[in-house]
């Protein structure tokens, strides 16, 4: 049999799109000689629906798509994707099979994640019967195909790392012995997710002893970045075909074949790049937005996501705004010219001295004194904010913020400054990842990429100048950031134990962490919430990111002595 994986890229909520999108892949398909193709998990709707879902107008819609879907599929070509199923009592999320100008629901979700960024049990109930499909196609025998859908695979705690399910789809299908396992999903990228997908694709394969196909979509939908990497493992548990990460694509496997060397594995930092890339692209498309906006301070963080939106949508289609005050090194606004030449943006230079002057020319009255200490170094932020969302307004530009993890962890930020924007490009990124990142991207390792995003093959991007230079805000004279933080590498790993790990300060004192530092960034963490929750839209690289998978109280207790975040 010759199977089409779909990895499609659909806009949330754009049924009727979505459709055309996916028969104009189903026509493709059945060129390359097809007889079934797969789609991911609620392909016409796009994932997460999240509360769409509640609009009876678009559950309609859905079966008038799936209609048309039906009347124009080609007649050798059958069409297994993913659905809504709505009863008088109950909606599921569904697998839907069109055949032979009908369609009918063939399989219903069993496991319903409701953990991170997950809210299935808002709107579906869990199918109670095993997904079972017995299909005769031209020119085929009858084939009995195990369905499920995303979560229904994630049932090894020794992979998942999750408590055991109270159900195992997998098991329950073993008696019903299925000859090939498919799993249509809607997997969001998280660092080495791939992997435990095939792991887990290839511990079913071995379960039923059947191969395993399994389809996920690909693109980004608001902060969620879906990489797609569909795979194909044999009854041994060996992937013998795989589609690309990153990539919206068509690819037919053929079952009778040979198995296909795999040569498209990324490192680690390509994905990361590749996916960023695609996560800052694809929100500005499916938010409207032709052109992106950012302000250049001569800093790392800055200078990546400048980087990151110049691959994504171009530079032609992105501009700069460097606003440095009496503050700003002539280091650090050489250095973003500099940086501005390489990636050829479009540059405007607007000095704050004045409108520093003018704010504190105001306030004095009020205060009885000009702002001092750290309401005078936010006010140079909000001021840097108020411009770029001024210029974003009137020019119709997607404003990018630049702020890092570790900032919006801890604080080292400002409301109504610099975190102003649509979009958190590298909030999902440590200091320390950010530096790694734009080391690579600097190296010979990152030509390929570049070329893929139209960016130069050799030469530094980024530069020495920006990566060596020691972190500031450069708010005050002379400042640096290790004034207020500790170095990022020990900030960072204090971080991952308390974000990744959900650690208290007592576990990383008794393995030896110094009390006094432990303490301190874990009341910043916790009385940071406030910034957080008025943040712009993280773009989620990690296993937990802030953002909808992060759902700390503002008011609540630290657990130490209280204080106020930093800015």
């Amino acid at each position: 049999m010759r199977i089409a994986l779909i990895q499609s890229n659909p806009l949330v909520g754009d049924l009727r799109g979505n459709a055309a999108a996916l028969l104009s892949d189903a026509r493709k398909a059945a060129a390359a000689g097809a007889q079934l193709a797969l789609a991911p998990e609620l392909t016409l709707w796009g994932y997460p629906p999240r509360d769409l879902l509640l609009q009876q107008s678009l559950i309609d819609l859905q079966g008038q798509q799936l209609e048309e879907l039906a009347a124009n599929l080609p007649p050798e070509l059958a069409l297994l994707l993913g659905v809504v199923e709505k009863s008088d009592r109950a909606m599921f999320n569904a697998l839907a099979l069109v055949h032979q100008h009908r369609w009918q629901i063939v399989a219903r979700k069993r496991l319903l994640p409701s953990y991170d960024v997950f809210d299935e049990r808002r709107y579906f109930t869990p199918g109670q019967e095993p997904g079972l499909l017995e299909l005769q196609l031209h020119g085929q025998r009858r084939l009995r195909l195990g369905l499920s859908i995303c979560e229904d695979l994630w049932v090894d705690e020794a992979i998942t790392g999750q408590p055991q399910p109270s159900c195992d789809p997998i098991a329950a299908l073993a008696p019903l012995k299925p000859q090939l396992l498919i799993n249509l999903s809607a997997s969001p990228y998280a660092q080495g997710k791939a992997r435990r997908r095939q792991q887990l694709g290839a511990a079913a394969a071995k379960r039923l002893g059947c191969p395993v196909v399994y389809v996920n979509q690909v693109g980004a939908n608001d902060e969620l970045i879906f990489d797609g990497s569909s795979f194909v493992v044999d009854s041994q548990g060996s992937c013998c075909f795989q589609l690309p990460c990153g990539e919206s694509t068509l690819g037919v496997w053929d079952s009778c074949s040979a198995p296909i060397a795999m040569s498209n594995m990324l490192s680690p930092e390509a994905e990361l790049w590749r996916l960023l890339v695609l996560g800052v692209r694809d929100y500005a498309k499916k938010c409207g937005f032709q052109s992106a906006l950012l302000g250049l301070s001569g800093g790392i963080d800055s200078a990546l996501v400048a980087a990151l939106a110049v691959a994504a949508i171009g530079a032609d289609q992105v501009r700069a705004l460097l606003l440095p005050s009496p503050y700003s090194s002539r280091g650090s606004i050489d250095d973003a010219l500099s940086l501005a030449e390489r990636l050829q943006l479009r540059t405007s230079t607007v000095r704050i001295a004045e409108l520093m002057q003018a704010y504190d020319h105001r306030l004095a009255p009020v205060l009885g004194t000009n702002p001092e200490g750290v309401a005078a170094e936010n006010l140079q932020s909000r001021i840097r904010g108020t411009l770029l969302m001024a210029v974003a307004n009137a020019e119709g530009q997607l404003l990018l913020a630049t702020g890092n993890k570790s900032e919006l962890a801890v604080g080292y930020c400002t409301l109504y400054g610099d975190m102003n924007g649509g979009l958190a490009v590298i909030g999902d990124l440590y200091k320390t990842e950010v530096y790694g990142l734009a080391r690579w991207l600097d190296s010979p390792d990152a030509a390929d990429e570049r070329i893929r995003c139209g960016l130069p093959s050799e030469g530094p991007l980024i530069g020495s100048a920006i990566r060596d230079k020691a972190p500031s805000a450069e708010l005050r004279p002379d400042q640096r950031d290790s004034d207020s933080l500790p170095d990022y590498p020990m900030l960072d790993r204090l971080l991952r134990r308390f974000i990744e790990e959900h650690a208290g300060p007592a576990e990383l004192i008794a393995e030896g962490g110094e009390p006094e530092t432990v303490e301190r960034i874990w009341r910043l963490l916790k009385r940071s919430e406030f910034k957080r929750r008025q943040a712009a839209p993280v773009l989620k690289l990690s296993a937990q990111a802030f953002g909808s998978g992060w759902r700390m109280p503002i008011a609540a207790g630290t657990g130490t002595t209280a204080t106020k975040s930093p800015r």
